[in-house]
């Protein structure tokens, strides 16, 4: 935990390291906030830490009332494999009116997984650098976005050997 607030910090740092002479003025643009990010980023880690599940209890907690399994995949890895009743929302669909509409209820129990908590099964699940594993990112944008009762798969997984159950879905055409 306080490696990746390290790690953030340290980035942060990094983007404004150089000499005077090197600077240049930022280029405004009030619709991007890096300085916002990293705080979130920061407090989403902090909340994040208590909030990663075994298979065990990512299947239990998926069964109850009220909670949805989110998986942040492209449409087109979705469709190859997912767990079965998880609902799609690409990553870079994220965005106010989406979820808004996919998830109105920001006191929703969200269950998420990606590409990373899963070994052997390539295609639909292709490796991510684990600094760029796709749970960080959605659970960030969950959490920024005001949703907090946020729940992640934690373990790595074989697929083929999964208490898991999975679905595939030919694409609508």
């Amino acid at each position: 935990m306080r490696r990746f607030a390290l790690a953030l910090l340290l980035s942060a740092v990094l983007v404004s390291a150089g000499t005077a002479a090197d600077r240049k003025p930022p280029i405004p643009n009030p619709a991007i906030d890096m300085a916002g990010y990293l705080r979130v980023a920061n407090e989403a880690a902090q909340h994040r830490a208590t909030r990663r599940l075994s298979e065990d209890d990512f299947i239990r907690m998926s069964r109850e009332p009220g909670t949805i399994v989110l998986d942040a995949r492209s449409r087109q890895k979705y469709h190859l494999l997912h767990i079965k009743g998880a609902i799609n929302l690409s990553f870079s669909d994220i965005a106010v009116e989406s979820l808004k509409r996919t998830i109105p209820d920001k006191s929703t129990r969200i269950l998420i997984y990606c590409n990373n908590n899963f070994r052997n099964a390539e295609e639909p699940f292709p490796t991510k650098m684990a600094t760029a594993s796709l749970n960080l990112s959605t659970y960030i944008a969950l959490y920024n976005y005001g949703y907090r009762n946020i729940y992640e798969l934690g373990p790595q997984i074989d697929p083929k050997q999964s208490k898991l159950s999975f679905d595939s879905t030919p694409p609508k055409r």
